[in-house]
C-alpha cells in the first residue's frame, strides 16, 4: 500500500503534516508529499509561528492516482481554504472516492471534500468552525476524536484538531497496511 499527503506551500498545519508523515514512514509504508509548487512548504504552528519546512517530491498536478491508495489531507486554516481552490486537488480528492480509496483529513481538510463533492452522505468530523460547511455539502457532523465512515464505496478517515493527531495517525497507517 502507498500514501499520498497533499498540500499547499504555506499554511500547513506542522504537526497535522509531520506526524501522520512520521507514522507512515515508521511503518514503512511508501509516501508521497505533494504541494503546488516544487518548493519548501513552510509549515505553521497555531495558523500563525513559523515552523519547519518540507520539500515536497512532487507537485499536486504530477500525481499520478493511480499509484497511491491512501490520501491524508491536513489541515491547517491557511493550507486548507487555499488547497480547495487548486483544481488538481478537488480533482484528486474526487479520483480517489469514485475509485473507492481511503482518504482522511483532520481538522480544516475536511474543507476540500465539501469542495470535491464528495461530502454528501458520509459521518464526519472537523474543527467546529467546519461542521456547517460540512452538513451544507450533505455530511453528517459529529463531534468525534476519530471518524470513520465507509458509506458510498470509499472510506473516509476524520479527526478535529492537532489533539487527536495520535488516533488520526494510528488509522491512517491502518488503512495503509
Amino acid at each position: 500500500m502507498t500514501a499520498l499527503v497533499i498540500t499547499t506551500n504555506y499554511g500547513v498545519e506542522q504537526d497535522e503534516l509531520l506526524r501522520p508523515l512520521a507514522a507512515l514512514k515508521e511503518a514503512g509504508v511508501p509516501v508521497t508529499v505533494a504541494a503546488s509548487k516544487a518548493e519548501p512548504v513552510q509549515t505553521l504552528v497555531g495558523d500563525k509561528d513559523p515552523g519547519e519546512t518540507l520539500q515536497p517530491n512532487l507537485t499536486l498536478d504530477e500525481v499520478d492516482p493511480e499509484g497511491y491508495d491512501v490520501l491524508v489531507i491536513p489541515g491547517g486554516t491557511i493550507n486548507a481554504d487555499a488547497l480547495r481552490l487548486e483544481k488538481s486537488a478537488v480533482s484528486l480528492v474526487s479520483g480517489f472516492a469514485a475509485a473507492g480509496k481511503t482518504v482522511a483529513a483532520i481538522c480544516h481538510g475536511p474543507w476540500l471534500l465539501a469542495e470535491a463533492d464528495v461530502a454528501r452522505g458520509k459521518t464526519a468530523t472537523s474543527y467546529p468552525s467546519v461542521a456547517t460547511d460540512l452538513r451544507n455539502a450533505g455530511a453528517t457532523w459529529v463531534d468525534e476524536e476519530l471518524k470513520t465512515c465507509g458509506a458510498n464505496g470509499w472510506t473516509l478517515l476524520t479527526s478535529r484538531t492537532p489533539d487527536d493527531l495520535d488516533a488520526f495517525s494510528t488509522a491512517v497507517v491502518e488503512a495503509a497496511r
